[in-house]
């Protein structure tokens, strides 16, 4: 649990193995993400430390709208912030925990004892009280009135609407969940998709990582688990030879 710049002006917030980042590289501070709910916390002095309060931020910006992406959004939004996510991720942004993943969930934790320890603590950073957020923006690669400089890709799979954020001016990528390197399902690290157990669609996720290898970016930075600094072609690479559990 921590708050560690990875570049100048990018914050990576991380709690219970769920990152998101606060980005300070505009006019206006925004998130990418919004963590568990307990991660409040944690993003409110990560916007204090770079002199700004909740009222400062411009935008949220979901790559997803699962709960633990989702859970300061609605704090954010009640003090001023835009949230965006796809419209294919809108349903499960209003009711977080109505949707179905690929493969049911509670078989995981005894084929992968790994993951218990993620879970307990995701649980005890609120996973199971997640406030929905009725008020979404469309988020789509020609959108206009994203923070300068900020690019979607569409990567479904992980979620009928997932998106990645591409920001070329620092060479990075935010993956959200379409590539990872810790998948809380499993316990595994290194470059991955997330399991079944999370993911909607893994025919679709693994596709999506030739979108992902397009962007050329030089840093990855995940929805979950340790920045990936090698290069965005090393991860997909690593990601296809570990497939999906």
């Amino acid at each position: 649990m921590g708050i560690t710049e990875v570049d100048k002006g990018i914050v990576r917030i991380e709690q219970a193995g769920t990152n998101c980042y606060l980005v300070t590289r505009g006019e206006a501070p925004y998130f990418i993400d919004a963590g568990l709910p307990r991660t409040r916390e944690l993003a409110e002095q990560a916007l204090r430390e770079a002199g700004y309060g909740w009222g400062d931020v411009s935008d949220v910006i979901l790559t997803h709208a699962h709960f633990d992406h989702l859970g300061f959004a609605a704090h954010a939004a009640k003090a001023g912030a835009c949230v965006w996510a796809h419209v294919g991720d809108h349903r499960i942004a209003a009711h977080p925990y109505r949707y179905r993943p690929g493969r049911p969930r509670l078989l995981y934790p005894l084929l992968h004892p790994g993951s218990v320890p993620i879970l307990t603590r995701m649980v005890a950073a609120g996973a199971l009280r997640v406030e929905g957020v009725e008020s979404v923006e469309s988020l789509h690669p020609c959108v206009e009135g994203l923070p300068a400089g900020l690019r979607v890709v569409t990567t479904p799979g992980h979620t009928d609407g997932h998106c990645v954020l591409e920001l070329p001016d620092a060479d990075a990528v935010f993956t959200g969940d379409a590539l990872v390197t810790l998948d809380p399902y499993t316990g595994r690290e290194g470059p991955r998709i997330v399991a079944r157990a999370g993911t909607k669609d893994a025919c679709w996720a693994l596709k999506s990582l030739d979108r992902i290898a397009a962007t050329g970016a030089r840093t990855v930075l995940p929805g979950h688990g340790e920045p990936w600094l090698n290069g965005v072609d090393s991860a997909v690479a690593s990601a296809r030879t570990a497939g999906v559990a």
